[in-house]
C-alpha cells in the first residue's frame, strides 16, 4: 500500500486527540499510543488509513466520506461484519480488529483492521514495477478467478452472513437502488442513462446462482504479491447477497488484453493491459469450470455493470465537486465524460444479446 504522510493533525478525517488513541489501546489487542496517521492512496468512496503505533504495528482505518453520504451507504458496522464473516471462508481478507458504530470518537464512525503487506495494481506500471514476471502475471489473474468462485461458492449461513440481504431478485434490486443513487447523485440530465435503465430492466435474465456477490471486484481491490498470489480482497463496501454472476461481468470490464486500445469511459488503462495474464475467455472458462456455472448471458452482466458504474462515478464526482473527499488533484472533467461512455457502453453490450 502506498501512503501519502502527513503531520498528525493536518490528516483530513483525523481527529488528533485522546478519544481515537484511548478506543486503539482499549479494543486493537497490541496497540500502544502513540499513534500516527497517514491517508493510504487510491479509493474514492471510503477514506482509508494507515495506523503507525509506538511499538512499530500497523493498522488500517476505514471511515466515510467526510461530507455528502446517501442512505444506506458507507456503513462501517456492516463493512465491518462481512469482513469478519468473509474471514472464515478460504478467501483472504485483512483481519477485523475493532468497529465504533457512533461519531464520538472520531466524528463519524470507523472499523480497524490488520495491515497486510502487499501491491494494490491499478495501473500498468503497477504491474511492472510489482510482478515483473509474466509467469507470475498469470498465476495472479487465474488466482483473481479462482477466489471469486470461492467466493461464490461460500456457504453464507455457515460462516454467518445469511441475513446480510435478501437473497432473491438481485437485479431487481439493484436496479431500483442504482436507479435511485443516479437520481439522488446526477449533477446534470443524461438521456442514455435513463435509455440503458429501461434494457436493463426488459432484458433481465432469471437468477440462477446466489450467493455473495462482492460489488467492485477488481485487480485493484487486491493485495497482491510478486509470485502471483493474492495477500488480501479489499473494499467490501458494495457487498450483499445475490446473483453472483454480476461479479464476473464487473471484472471482465476491468481485464484489459495486451494491445487492445483504452476501454470506453476509462481514464487509465487497467493493469492487466500489461501483459502476460490471462485472456477474459480463459476467466470465463476458468469460472465455469470451478462452479459449473452457466455463463451464457455474461454479457449482459458486463452491461449492468458498466451501468451501475456509471451511477457510482457520478456520485464520485458530486463528493469531489462538493469538497468531501480528501484529494484535492481529482480530474472532475475526466469523470464527466466516463459516466457517460460507460452509460453508453452498456447500450452497446445490450445490443449483443440474443433477440428475446
Amino acid at each position: 500500500m502506498e501512503a501519502q504522510h502527513a503531520p498528525n493533525g493536518e490528516v483530513p478525517g483525523i481527529v488528533d486527540g485522546p478519544g481515537l488513541e484511548a478506543f486503539f489501546a482499549a479494543h486493537v489487542a497490541g496497540a500502544q499510543p502513540p499513534l500516527r496517521y497517514t491517508v493510504i492512496a487510491g479509493g474514492h468512496s471510503n477514506l482509508t488509513y494507515r495506523v503507525d503505533d509506538a511499538a512499530g504495528n500497523r493498522f488500517v482505518l476505514r471511515r466515510p466520506p467526510l461530507g455528502h453520504v446517501l442512505a444506506s451507504a458507507h456503513d462501517m458496522g456492516r463493512e465491518h461484519r462481512i469482513i469478519a464473516a468473509v474471514s472464515r471462508s478460504t478467501v483472504p481478507v485483512a483481519p477485523a480488529l475493532a468497529v465504533s458504530p457512533d461519531d464520538a470518537v472520531n466524528g463519524a464512525p470507523f472499523y480497524v483492521m490488520g495491515f497486510v503487506d502487499g501491491h494494490v495494481l491499478t495501473v500498468p506500471a503497477d504491474v511492472d514495477a510489482a510482478v515483473p514476471d509474466h509467469a507470475a502475471r498469470r498465476r495472479l489473474g487465474f488466482a483473481v478467478i479462482d477466489t471469486l468462485a470461492e467466493l461464490h461458492r461460500a456457504d453464507v449461513d455457515a460462516i454467518g452472513l445469511g441475513e446480510l440481504a435478501r437473497r432473491d431478485a438481485y437485479l431487481d434490486r439493484q436496479l431500483k437502488r442504482w436507479k435511485g443513487q443516479w437520481e439522488q447523485s446526477k449533477t446534470r440530465e443524461l438521456p442514455v442513462m435513463e435509455e440503458c435503465y429501461e434494457l436493463l430492466a426488459r432484458r433481465k435474465p432469471e437468477q440462477r446462482y446466489t450467493g455473495i456477490v462482492h460489488g467492485d471486484y477488481r485487480l485493484g481491490n487486491f493485495l497482491s504479491r510478486p509470485d502471483g498470489t493474492l495477500a488480501a480482497v479489499l473494499d467490501w463496501e458494495l457487498c450483499t447477497l445475490g446473483d453472483v454472476l454480476a461479479d464476473v461481468g464487473y471484472l471482465l470490464n476491468n481485464w484489459a488484453e495486451e494491445g487492445e486500445p483504452m476501454p470506453a469511459g476509462a481514464i487509465d488503462f487497467p493493469p492487466t493491459a500489461a501483459g502476460g495474464f490471462p485472456t477474459r475467455a480463459e476467466l470465463v472458462a476458468r469460472y465455469a469450470e470451478r462452479t459449473g456455472f452457466d455463463v451464457s448471458m455474461v454479457q449482459y452482466y458486463q452491461a449492468f455493470s458498466s451501468w451501475r458504474l456509471a451511477a457510482i462515478n457520478e456520485g464520485v464526482k458530486r463528493r469531489y465537486l462538493e469538497g468531501v473527499m480528501a484529494d484535492t488533484t481529482f480530474p472532475i472533467e475526466a469523470y464527466e465524460h466516463r459516466v457517460e461512455a460507460l452509460a453508453r457502453t452498456a447500450v452497446d453490450l445490450l445490443g449483443t444479446l440474443p433477440a428475446a
